[in-house]
């Protein structure tokens, strides 16, 4: 292959999107190799398709929405446990390898070639799963920003859903000035509503779901 061809292939009409993805990918690790900063991407349970965008945060807020088919999806690809940047840099360079070979060796029409793509990113996704499973013990013992784990029992902060019975939602936590986000179940079942103040009374042995129940000081 020549590096004419490479190019070729590369910027087609079909690649071009996942190129610039991935070049923008390799721009953000250089920068944070280069100066020490990580830009941090949280999952938030209130991100839903049909919410509404709420300025200036640019979050989409879905409060009165149940999250626990979103985190169910979540965990399943252990983005609770791995951090989101990490997951996503090696399924779009999976995705990208994957579709500019099967370009380059078997040409097809554009609108198929950008059809195939959709599966493409979801075995991406499940092979970047299964790669980095062997790293989750790293990975648990860590926060996003590669700090020592802390201890969140008796902590309180706000709900960033509402939940109730045994449905899953989100909390923010902060730890000095970083804000934090931690999967959270109702402990007695009692229904909290987003921006509720609550404490955290009890975890699981895994530590990936905590348990609150509404802060006396709320």
């Amino acid at each position: 292959m020549t590096f004419q061809e490479f190019l070729n292939v590369a910027f087609s009409p079909v690649n071009t999107i996942l190129s610039v993805l991935l070049g923008l990918s390799v721009i953000y690790w250089l920068f944070t190799i280069i100066t020490g900063l990580d830009i941090d991407v949280g999952i938030h349970s209130d991100l839903d398709v049909g919410g509404d965008i709420h300025a200036p945060d640019g979050h989409i807020h879905a409060p009165d929405h149940n999250p626990s088919g979103w985190m169910h999806f979540l965990k399943f690809l252990n983005l609770d446990i791995v951090p989101v940047t990490y997951f996503l840099t090696l399924s779009l360079l999976i995705t990208w390898l994957a579709s500019f070979y099967l370009n380059y060796f078997i040409p097809m029409p554009v609108w198929l070639g950008v059809l195939v793509i959709l599966p493409l990113m979801i075995a991406g996704m499940l092979l970047t799963k299964i790669i980095l499973k062997p790293l989750n013990p790293f990975f648990r013992e860590i926060n996003h920003k590669g700090e020592v784990a802390h201890d969140f029992l008796g902590r309180e902060g706000r709900l960033k859903s509402n939940i109730q019975d045994g449905k899953i939602g989100m909390m923010e936590v902060f730890i000095g000035s970083d804000p934090m986000t931690l999967m959270v179940k109702s402990k007695d079942g009692t229904r909290l509503e987003h921006g509720t103040k609550v404490m955290i009374v009890d975890e699981e042995p895994d530590k990936r779901i905590y348990y609150v129940q509404k802060s006396m000081w709320s």
